[in-house]
């Protein structure tokens, strides 16, 4: 299974960005999540938003109102528009996946997470 993140770059406060995450090898059926995650310097790796096979999303507190997980299974590939990006986004995005079905919503936790793309860097100044 290979993701490969593509999208980031430096942006202005207010500004929008999406993000792609191109999926290889990994097998689509009912049983899966998607999420992004960020890496901030000196912080710990948190989660964005998630999504399952059946369009059910999660979305972190703090990002809420300003990002939209989304994905194209035809095009094997997952997405996350950011609006109204602050200074505190700037971090390296990562997006992750995991065949598994959740009984309520995709989680935001690291751990349950086994594929994992190597990032795509957002600055916003």
């Amino acid at each position: 299974v290979q993701l490969v993140e593509s999208g980031g770059g430096s942006v202005q406060s207010g500004g929008s960005l999406r993000l792609s995450c191109a999926v290889s090898g990994f097998t689509y059926s009912s049983r899966y999540a998607m999420a992004w995650f960020r890496l901030a310097l000196g912080k710990e790796r948190e989660g964005v938003a998630a999504i399952d096979a059946d369009g059910i999303t999660t979305y972190a507190p703090s990002m809420k109102g300003r990002v939209t997980v989304s994905k194209d299974n035809a095009k094997n590939t997952l997405y996350l528009q950011m609006n109204s990006l602050k200074h505190e986004d700037t971090a390296m995005y990562y997006c992750a996946a995991v065949n598994r079905r959740y009984t309520r919503y995709p989680p935001l936790i690291e751990n349950e997470y086994k594929y994992w793309g190597r990032g795509t860097q957002v600055t916003v100044s």
